[in-house]
């Protein structure tokens, strides 16, 4: 075993005999329901249909992501590319290829992601008026989806505490976890922000640091994998408890490249992928896409034949489109004299001015604070500034992530040329988006940080893709219906963020595992 310091990696425990598939050489897999990709909604589907009389195959192109020293150092991550595996995706507007922040590992992006969870908004689920146009009413309402956001956030033991947020939703049980005290420095700036009459709060993530030599472990763990057991991502929480049951295995260095119909056209018979060099097929009564809004929406689109021209499971037209990543901004108090010792910052948010009200007429949107920055993370758009300099500025510095909502549209959308991914993508609600920022930068400059630095994010800064998919009671208005199964075919679900009508302004996870929790019996159902 590997170590990192004094501190021994942990590692997992080691796996079923059996739960991961061994192929051999059969052209051939079988299951009664195939899920494709190992993400925050594949892996908690593949949780919830664990105990029932369904065999369930997880089918992931990637492989185990290894616990290694390298997990929690920035400049791996971000200055060497170590864990990078996506393929380019290419700008409609420009032609030009950008590599998207997605990944191809086992558990998905939330191997990367920094374990914010929060619950949306009651109003995220219904019609909303925003400075550019209407945020969308969903098929489901937030009190259907709550007894499934409560499981959720046992399953990926939370952390939190009720009252401090004026936006917070009702609540039928209270958070798992109590919520991680601020260190410090963001205690300091809480207080700033309490005495400036905003409200400040602790935002519920899946970070288990109970010690301030956990949150050092686990200060890069914002955009790098944890070396550590303390983040609660799609892998540990879900996915290797569900393969603990022999009706749940796991096929690994699969891409499914295309799902094949019937004669009609209205039921998927088997799955295509890319094994290892070679084509397998892999068969069952139920089908659920689970790729990301970007590939799943590629993946249909490609399974176009003679019944579905246009792609699979898109009468409607709008399968590709809606495609939605919220406005963000990565935002940077600095103050010279003053150095943030803080290992983990991550504790802190604000919402005053998610909703509409006598302080702003529309909604802005959501402040968390980012883990901690490094070096390393601000390099890549500066390859001009030596890191010694960029070390001294993000030593002495806040970092805020900052959301506004961006509202769907049919001329947001992916496409595919042959192999190639292109996506069409024109921010808009942007007005709201530097109010937000401009009201942010002067809450920052009253709590002791003069300078500040922005930068708005670009059409690779993805994780929080949704909408491709949209799910709705209206066939001629959705991809899904409201149990997220597809209107034209019998046997296709979608349960990653490609079924969002909307895209909110607060981080999907959750809400996306919660939906795979509402679904699931449904697609037990089905395939008995």
């Amino acid at each position: 075993m590997r170590t990192s310091g004094h501190d021994q990696i942990d590692a997992y425990s080691p796996l079923r005999e059996g739960a991961v598939v061994d192929v051999g050489d059969s052209d051939t897999v079988t299951a009664d329901v195939v899920v494709v990709g190992s993400g925050m909604g594949g892996s908690t589907l593949a949780w919830a249909l664990r105990d029932r009389d369904v065999d369930v195959l997880v089918v992931e192109r990637g492989r185990f992501l290894p616990r290694e020293v390298e997990n929690s150092q920035a400049a791996e991550m971000f200055l060497e590319g170590r864990y990078k595996t996506a393929e380019p995706w290419f700008d409609g507007s420009n032609g030009e290829p950008f590599q998207p922040g997605v990944y191809y590992w086992v558990g998905g992006n939330t191997k990367f992601y920094g374990g914010s969870l929060p619950r949306f908004r009651v109003t995220d689920f219904e019609e909303t008026q925003h400075y550019d146009g209407i945020s969308p009413k969903w098929a489901f309402s937030y009190a259907d989806l709550e007894p499934f956001y409560a499981e959720a956030e046992r399953l990926y033991q939370v952390h939190g505490i009720d009252g401090e947020d004026p936006t917070e939703p009702p609540r039928s049980s209270p958070y798992p976890l109590p919520p991680l005290p601020h260190e410090p420095t963001i205690e300091r700036f809480a207080s700033s922000l309490r005495q400036q009459g905003l409200h400040p709060f602790h935002t519920p993530n899946g970070m288990n640091l109970t010690t301030q030599e956990h949150r050092r472990q686990s200060t890069a763990s914002d955009g790098t994998p944890s070396q550590t057991d303390h983040k609660s991502e799609a892998e540990n929480r879900a996915l290797r408890p569900a393969l603990e049951s022999d009706r749940v295995r796991l096929l690994t260095e699969a891409k499914v490249t295309r799902l094949l119909t019937d004669a009609k056209g209205t039921r998927i018979v088997a799955a295509e992928a890319e094994f290892r060099g070679r084509t397998i097929r892999i068969t069952a009564n139920q089908f659920v896409v689970s790729a990301g809004a970007v590939n799943t929406a590629a993946l249909l689109l490609r399974s176009a034949d003679e019944r579905n021209p246009d792609g699979l499971g898109n009468s409607s037209g709008l399968l590709g489109r809606n495609y939605m990543v919220h406005n963000s901004t990565f935002f940077m108090g600095v103050n010279p004299f003053r150095t943030n010792t803080t290992a983990w910052q991550k504790t802190l948010g604000i919402n005053d001015w998610y909703v509409a009200g006598p302080n702003n007429e529309y909604p802005l949107g959501n402040l968390q604070m980012l883990g901690k920055l490094q070096a390393a993370h601000v390099k890549g758009p500066r390859p001009w500034a030596p890191l010694w300099a960029l070390k001294a500025v993000v030593d002495r510095s806040l970092d805020i992530y900052l959301t506004t909502e961006d509202l769907p549209t049919r001329n947001n959308r992916v496409r595919i040329d042959g192999d190639r991914i292109i996506v069409d993508w024109t921010p808009n609600n942007t007005a709201p988006h530097s109010e937000l920022v401009r009201r942010v930068s002067t809450a920052v400059r009253k709590a002791g940080y003069p300078i500040i630095l922005t930068e708005r994010m670009g059409i690779a800064t993805n994780s929080h893709m949704c909408g491709t998919a949209v799910a709705g009671t209206d066939p001629a208005a959705s991809v899904l219906d409201p149990h997220c199964r597809s209107h034209d075919v019998d046997n296709l679900w979608v349960v990653d963020g490609s079924f969002f009508p909307s895209s909110a302004a607060l981080n999907p996870a959750l809400t996306i595992a919660a939906n795979a929790l509402r679904v699931a019996p449904h697609i037990a159902s089905a395939a008995v």
